[in-house]
């Protein structure tokens, strides 16, 4: 107590932890020790921090850029979609900002890793995008109905931010859920897939360590929103299932009624 100072003993143990924290500073978790499974779960964090905001976070951007245009061209030339104002196109770009910062910034997402809700924030900022997409298009075909639809130009391009926004949104849908997630499936023994990719059925197509990226599950909601079905990857469980039915609902009424109607006003 006091000034009293340290045994040798205790000196030594100290000198020894200190050694250790400074080989591992300077010369990576090989010179104190070798755990395979904890630096195959550093790994996988950091390649899912690499996708997520060098992929993931770009795709919102673009939803976010497509949204904003529309906005400001329906304001400049008062188009209105059914009842609503040029500023209802804008209300999605606040959950998807969230979501963006979420994906982008460090900070906000360790702020929910701490209290354990980020699988939850991601889910549920997706699932108000998602409504919301779906409510305008609700409102789209509600114009074309009631004969209160504008001119072909406005209704291509109110068709295709809606399609736009569906695809990736339904391709971000896919990535944070198939296996746990894009951290979960790359850790050892992850879930049963849900998406059954051909790389998976003959891994001799595919480099070794092959699992997919946000660019892949974006090419199946690309390809399931035109095609009406899965043409690449197969949905397995019965969630994946249902998104790709939903997803393939919206994209048809967005681009066989929405389309069709817009050519014939052209005529």
């Amino acid at each position: 107590m006091g000034g009293r100072s340290p045994s040798p003993l205790c000196r030594a143990d100290w000198t020894g932890s200190r050694s250790l924290v400074q080989s591992a500073l300077f010369f990576g978790p090989a010179a104190v020790g070798h755990n395979p499974q904890v630096e195959t779960e550093h790994q996988a964090e950091f390649e899912e921090t690499i996708e997520r905001r060098w992929e993931a976070a770009p795709a919102v951007l673009v939803v976010i850029a497509l949204q904003l245009v529309l906005a400001l061209v329906s304001l400049e030339r008062h188009w209105k979609l059914w009842k609503y104002p040029w500023w209802v196109w804008i209300m999605a770009v606040v959950p998807e900002a969230i979501l963006l910062v979420t994906l982008a910034w460090g900070s906000a997402r360790s702020w929910l890793e701490r209290v354990g809700h980020r699988r939850n924030a991601a889910i549920a900022l997706l699932g108000v995008i998602s409504l919301e997409n779906a409510a305008a298009l609700v409102a789209l075909v509600a114009s074309l109905v009631s004969g209160q639809a504008g001119s072909g130009g406005q209704l291509l391009f109110e068709g295709l931010t809606i399609w736009g926004t569906n695809v990736i949104a339904y391709g971000l849908w896919f990535w944070g859920l198939d296996r746990g997630g894009p951290v979960r499936r790359r850790q050892p023994n992850p879930p049963p897939p849900d998406f059954q990719f051909p790389q998976m059925e003959n891994p001799l197509l595919a480099a070794p360590g092959w699992h997919p990226r946000l660019a892949d599950y974006i090419y199946v909601s690309f390809t399931n929103s035109i095609a009406f079905s899965p043409t690449d990857a197969m949905p397995l469980s019965r969630w994946a299932k249902m998104l790709m039915l939903s997803e393939s609902a919206v994209s048809a009424v967005s681009i066989l009624l929405v389309t069709a109607r817009a050519v014939n006003i052209f005529k």
